[in-house]
């Protein structure tokens, strides 16, 4: 059996080649680098604040609750629409 072409096989992969362009230089000196605005800088604060803040204000809840023990703990409905309407 013969394979003709063999030769035109071989030219075609060399046309798949990449090619320089001219004057281009290679990446082996060039460094990544990352700048944060001033904005970033002080989300980054913002949100350490907020992380280190409890979710529960736990002297609140504790006063709630001695207040409901003791049975002078009273909210009119009033208060309960106007908490529903603001929120």
């Amino acid at each position: 059996m013969r394979i003709n072409g063999v030769n035109a096989m071989s030219q075609v992969y060399n046309a798949n080649k990449a090619k320089k362009a001219y004057g281009a230089q290679g990446t082996a000196n060039v460094k990544d680098t990352v700048a944060f605005s001033d904005f970033a800088k002080e989300l980054s604060i913002a949100k350490t604040a907020v992380d280190q803040t409890p979710d529960v204000r736990q002297s609140r809840v504790d006063d709630i609750k001695q207040q409901m023990q003791a049975g002078t703990y009273n909210v009119t409905a009033s208060q309960i629409a106007d908490k529903l309407l603001n929120s």
